[in-house]
């Protein structure tokens, strides 16, 4: 059996996608109905300071899928140079939007991200891959070439070198 291949659009966020970002997607979500705008906020005190967010749209122009980075120095992250993911997460419940997962959607918004990181001049990308079975797993991570940073607790600090003559990261 041969595997399926998909396309998908990455698109930056417009002020049409705005509100559902802050609300990851889930605009179809009582509970983050009643979570109340702290993305929004979090969003407007961010956007200023290098936060860059990608969507990833399927070939019916249905947004599955988002990346938030910005510089490191606003995570408490000590890598400078590097842009540090704070959020990837594809859609995977079967309402709302319905399951994007496990079609490469995650990999096309890693791949966006790395080359926007390279446009921007950043070292690398760096991330908390966390040992949960649900959300930005390690595992996932180092599938898509990251290396572990840190020490592996209930989390590992990934990061990945986008620029060659980068020879050594804090951490």
């Amino acid at each position: 059996m041969s595997k399926q291949t998909f396309k998908y659009e990455i698109c930056e966020l417009s002020k049409e996608t705005v509100p559902l970002y802050c609300v990851c997607l889930e605009d179809w979500s009582d509970e983050m109905k009643e979570a109340g705008n702290h993305k929004a906020q979090w969003y407007e005190k961010m956007k200023d300071k290098g936060l860059r967010v990608k969507l990833a749209k399927n070939n019916k122009g249905e947004i599955g899928g988002m990346i938030q980075y910005f510089p490191a120095k606003y995570a408490g992250v000590n890598a400078p140079g590097m842009l540090f993911i704070q959020c990837i997460w594809v859609h995977g419940y079967k309402k709302g939007r319905g399951n994007f997962q496990k079609k490469g959607m995650g990999t096309a918004l890693i791949k966006a991200a790395e080359e926007d990181a390279k446009s921007l001049g950043a070292d690398g990308l760096i991330a908390w891959g966390l040992a949960l079975p649900f959300w930005m797993k390690a595992s996932w991570y180092k599938k898509s070439g990251f290396k572990t940073a840190g020490p592996p607790l209930s989390y590992e600090k990934i990061k990945k070198l986008i620029r060659k003559e980068v020879k050594k990261l804090p951490g």
